[in-house]
């Protein structure tokens, strides 16, 4: 019988992260409210370059110490804890592997820093090598080994010492497309079969919505929306979230009084709340949901471009005051017909069911010089309203 692998029971790893401030040579990069990790969940902190969710990381980890708030695990306030301390996994980018040592001493190394016997030592690195698939490769030296299998070496090793939480840092961005996706469903079926809690920092939008049981979406330092992938994909919380994961189109204009949204000379039927007419709006609709027509009710204009890309066509429209539409169409095999190409008048309409509404009412105000919304808050301003 295969031994219980399941790490949850021992180590727990229930996170509150409280007030959490960090930043680098007086430069804040970091600014949290407040984040909960349910034991035993995958969590994704998702967000573009530079918006902090390493530096939430490793904060967690202890590499980098907060200028306020508390770390707590499993009811421990591990703040000022040395990350050696923690009782923390890290799975870095780079896998960070000793390149002199066998696959074995590898996955041993943080065993024999807390002076486990020789015998435990051993057991625990058979397990989590049976555990990424490796058994047979206890010998081998990192240089003879595949990018993907450097990848399990390393994820074996923070397995290895059980600890409460996994944090990995972008561990699948050095493989290759074909890979990633491999390791994605790989990753994912060890995490259900441990049951350890893992956060995971990525800033892939796939593969944060593939992995995760809910995703942190970050944007300068903050958290703008917390919850599952279809939450955060079919409900946005702010512009930054919409555009963000999906490219939504954010569209803004002004409601007709009956659930229609004006926009410059067209009309988009359907989709609002009971708003007055000419109360401001701003909607958001996915590119796969619009379908384009040569002519009938909705926006029309000009296909700027479409490009092939294996399963669907990425289209451009052009609309008559100058915004864009980014169109997703799917490709439904040989012999099917392409998009309307370069040139094309055409006509962009949706279901209203499909029309996601962000904001309504009043512009925001414009914040003044340096300072950024709250959490949680809409950015309205400063964001584009043309697809991306």
């Amino acid at each position: 019988m295969e031994p219980d692998l399941r790490l949850s029971h021992e180590a727990g790893g229930h996170v509150e992260i409280e007030g959490l401030a960090a930043g680098y040579d007086g430069h804040r990069v970091l600014d949290l409210d407040r984040l909960s990790i349910r034991k035993g969940e995958f969590l994704s902190i998702l967000g573009p370059s530079g918006c902090g969710k390493t530096t939430l990381l490793n904060s967690v980890a202890g590499f980098v110490r907060p200028s306020a708030g508390r770390i707590v695990i499993d009811g421990d306030d591990v703040t000022g804890r040395p990350p050696y301390r923690r009782g923390l996994g890290m799975v870095f980018q780079n896998y960070a592997l000793f390149p002199h040592l066998t696959v074995a001493a590898n996955v041993a190394y943080g065993l024999r820093v807390r002076r486990l016997g020789k015998a435990e030592r051993a057991e625990r690195v058979a397990e989590a090598l049976r555990l990424v698939g490796l058994e047979g490769y206890a010998e081998r030296r990192p240089g003879q080994l595949s990018g993907g299998q450097q990848q399990r070496v390393a994820l074996a090793r923070a397995l290895a010492i059980r600890p409460a939480v996994l944090l990995l840092d972008e561990p699948l961005s050095n493989l290759d497309a074909k890979l990633r996706r491999e390791m994605r469903v790989e990753l994912r079926a060890i995490q259900r079969r441990i049951g350890t809690t893992m956060v995971f920092v990525t800033h892939d939008q796939e593969e944060a919505l593939a992995l995760s049981d809910r995703i942190a979406v970050m944007n300068g330092g903050r958290i703008e929306q917390l919850g599952t992938p279809d939450e955060v994909y079919r409900r946005p919380a702010t512009r930054f979230v919409a555009q963000f994961i999906g490219a939504a189109n954010v569209l803004e204009g002004t409601a007709d009084g009956a659930g229609g949204l004006r926009l410059g000379d067209g009309l988009l039927a359907g989709g609002l709340p009971d708003l007055p007419e000419g109360e401001r709006a701003v909607v958001a609709i996915r590119p796969e949901r619009i379908r384009l027509a040569a002519g009938g009710a909705g926006l029309a204009g000009t296909v700027g471009y479409r490009a092939f890309a294996g399963d669907a066509w990425h289209v451009e429209v052009r609309l008559a005051d100058g915004r864009t539409l980014s169109v997703q169409i799917a490709d439904t095999g040989v012999g099917s017909a392409d998009p309307p190409g370069a040139g094309t008048p055409v006509v962009a309409a949706w279901d209203p069911a499909d029309v996601i509404v962000l904001e309504t009412g009043a512009a925001p105000a414009e914040p003044e010089h340096g300072e950024r919304p709250e959490s949680g808050e809409r950015t309205g301003s400063g964001e584009r309203t043309e697809a991306r």
